[in-house]
C-alpha cells in the first residue's frame, strides 16, 4: 500500500497523469476541471514535464497531438464547451492514430450552461462527436480512486491502441473529496518501437496494432488527416480507404475484451437492473439497497467503459431481467443503447434528469413503483 490522501477527483486525475508516464499537458481553464491543470502546473515540471497553456482548447489538443508524436505522453482536460472545440482534433487522432487522453469534466448543457453544475450529457459527442467513421475509447469512473485507476487505464489503451482515449466523468466525481489510498507503483505500458528497416506506420491486419516511431528519431514518416495508405501518404482508391477503415475500427473489436469493462451488484437473482454510470451509479447502489429492503429483487449494472459499449453483457443481462431502469444526468442517452442491446429482450424504462442537480436513490425508488413485477 502506498500514500494515503484525501482527494479531489480532478486531483486524482492529475496524479495518475503522473503515475502513468504523462510528460506533457497542454489546456485551457475550463469550469469544472481546472483543478487538474492546477495540479499539474505545479507537479509536472517537478516530474521533468512540460505544462502550457495555451490560447484555447484548439491549440490544446494540437500541442498534445504533437507532443505524442515526438514521444511523450500527453493529456489535456476541459469541459464541454471546450470538448466541443476539440472535436475536429479529435477525428484526426482517430485517422492518423495518434495516442492521447482527453479528460471531459461534464457540466450542463448545450453551450455554456451551467459551469458550475453536474450533467451526463456528452455520452454520445464522445462516441459520435467528430465526423465520420472512427473509433474511440471512453471510460466512466464513479469514485476519486477510480479516476486514479482509469486515468492510469486511460495512458495504457492510448499507448497500446494508438487511439485517443476519453475520460469522461461529472462535476460532483471532480469536485468530491475522498479518501484515496495510492499504489506504490502503477503498470506503465511503453510504446513499441519499431524495428530497423522500412517502416510503415500504419501496416498492420487481423486487428493489430501498428507500432508508432518517435517523429524525429530515425524513422521518416508522413500523417495526414486524409485518407492514407499504410505508409501515411493520401489515396483515393476504395479498397486501400475500405482497408484504413476496416483496420481502424478492427484493433478495438478484436480486442474487445481487454476494454470493456463493467461492474454487476446484486444481479445473480435480479428482476430489475438499474444501469447507471459516474456519480448516479452510486445514488443508484443506495437505490437498489433500499429496494431490497422492500422486497424487490434489484440489482446494479454499472458500465465503466462507455465506448465501446458493453452491449454483449447487457444482453446477458437482458435474459435474466424483467426490466432496466437507466439512470441518467441527461434526457436519454445510455438509455438509447441499453434499448438496442437488450433487443426487446427486457423493458427499458428512464430515470432522466437534466436540471443541473444529481438524481437522487429516492427517485430511481419511485421508479421501481412504476415497474410492475413479473414473479
Amino acid at each position: 500500500m502506498g500514500e494515503v490522501r484525501l482527494l479531489l477527483g480532478n486531483e486524482a486525475c492529475a496524479l495518475g497523469a503522473l503515475a502513468a508516464g504523462c510528460r506533457f499537458y497542454a489546456g485551457y481553464p475550463i469550469t469544472p476541471s481546472s483543478e487538474i491543470a492546477e495540479t499539474l502546473a505545479e507537479l509536472l515540471p517537478a516530474a521533468g514535464g512540460i505544462f502550457v497553456q495555451m490560447e484555447d482548447e484548439i491549440a490544446s489538443l494540437a500541442a498534445c497531438l504533437g507532443a505524442a508524436l515526438g514521444g511523450m505522453k500527453a493529456m489535456t482536460a476541459t469541459s464541454g464547451p471546450g470538448f466541443s472545440l476539440m472535436q475536429e482534433h479529435i477525428g484526426f487522432a482517430a485517422a492518423t492514430e495518434i495516442p492521447c487522453v482527453i479528460v471531459n469534466v461534464m457540466r450542463g448543457g448545450p453551450s455554456t450552461g451551467l459551469p458550475t453544475a453536474p450533467a451526463q450529457g456528452d455520452v454520445q459527442q464522445a462516441r459520435w462527436g467528430t465526423h465520420g467513421d472512427h473509433p474511440i475509447i471512453v471510460l466512466a469512473p464513479a469514485s476519486a480512486r477510480e479516476v486514479f485507476d482509469q486515468t492510469v487505464a486511460a495512458f495504457a489503451h492510448a499507448e497500446r491502441f494508438r487511439t485517443p482515449v476519453i475520460l469522461l466523468y461529472d462535476e460532483v466525481i471532480a469536485h468530491l473529496r475522498e479518501r484515496v489510498d495510492l499504489p506504490d507503483r502503477v503498470p506503465v505500458v511503453a510504446r513499441p518501437a519499431p524495428g530497423p528497416g522500412p517502416y510503415r506506420p500504419y501496416a498492420a491486419a487481423n486487428g493489430e496494432v501498428a507500432p508508432l516511431a518517435v517523429f524525429g528519431a530515425g524513422h521518416r514518416f508522413h500523417v495526414t488527416g486524409l485518407a492514407h495508405d499504410d505508409r501515411g501518404f493520401p489515396a483515393q482508391d476504395p479498397a486501400v480507404v475500405a482497408a484504413m477503415h476496416h483496420r481502424l475500427q478492427q484493433k478495438l473489436l478484436v480486442h474487445r475484451d481487454e476494454i470493456v469493462r463493467c461492474e454487476t451488484w446484486l444481479m445473480d437473482d435480479a428482476e430489475i437492473a438499474v444501469v447507471a454510470f459516474g456519480i448516479v451509479a452510486r445514488a443508484a447502489r443506495a437505490a437498489v439497497r433500499q429496494a431490497r429492503r422492500q422486497g424487490i429483487r434489484a440489482g446494479l449494472f454499472r458500465p465503466t467503459t462507455l465506448w465501446p459499449f458493453p452491449d454483449e453483457e447487457v444482453r446477458a443481462a437482458a435474459a435474466r431481467v424483467h426490466t432496466f431502469i437507466v439512470a441518467e444526468m441527461n434526457l436519454g442517452q445510455v438509455i438509447l443503447e441499453v434499448e438496442r442491446a437488450a433487443r426487446g429482450a427486457a423493458a427499458v424504462v428512464g430515470c432522466l434528469r437534466a436540471d443541473g442537480e444529481p438524481i437522487t436513490p429516492a427517485e430511481i425508488l419511485e421508479t421501481f413503483a412504476a415497474v410492475p413485477s413479473r414473479r
